[in-house]
């Protein structure tokens, strides 16, 4: 009998038993699907996380739950975000409908605003990230990018180099001297 501060022995059983086979599928599923199913996320990865984590629990904590029904659906969750996957990186259509583009968030020195408040980032945050990368002073920073994972990357240097074009590729939100150049 369960009840809400005791479970019998038979279900705590189940429910170990049900986490280390469920636990075993979702390692054996990610080794066969590559490390990308949990590497940096997009919105899609990160909506294909919170589906598994649901059917994880689901299934290790209703007795009621069959593990091969946790992992079919698991598996359909792996290949539904490896056939999205090969679908945005085969059709640039697809690609700028379903995924994020980054963004520049600081050029040259200085703040981008208008792209700050588009991202939704605001200014403590994106000096945090300075001091992070240890740049030392504004006019260091050559540019700052919210990346399409949600990370900012800083890239900074002492000299004047200048940023090469193919590094701001794709990146969206560039100032009007930027294009020009």
């Amino acid at each position: 009998m369960e009840t809400w501060t005791f479970a019998s022995l038979s279900i705590l059983l189940k429910v170990i038993v049900s986490l280390v086979v469920i636990f075993g599928i979702i390692i054996l599923i990610t080794r066969v699907s590559g490390l990308r199913t949990f590497a940096k996320m997009s919105s899609f990865d990160f909506a294909s996380t919170i589906a598994i984590g649901s059917i994880l629990a689901t299934v290790i904590m209703n007795t009621n739950q069959s593990l091969l029904k946790g992992g079919i659906a698991l598996a359909g969750i792996i290949m539904f975000q490896t056939i999205f996957s090969f679908a945005i990186r085969k059709s640039k259509t697809l690609s700028k409908l379903l995924t994020n583009a980054p963004m520049m968030l600081m050029y040259e020195g200085e703040i981008l605003y208008e792209n700050l408040e588009k991202t939704n980032v605001g200014e403590d945050d994106l000096i945090a990230k300075l001091r992070e990368a240890n740049a030392l002073n504004f006019s260091e920073v050559k540019a700052v990018i919210l990346e399409s994972t949600g990370d900012m990357s800083v890239l900074h240097s002492k000299d004047d180099s200048n940023l090469e074009d193919r590094i701001l590729k794709g990146v969206k939100g560039l100032p009007i001297q930027a294009r020009l150049n």
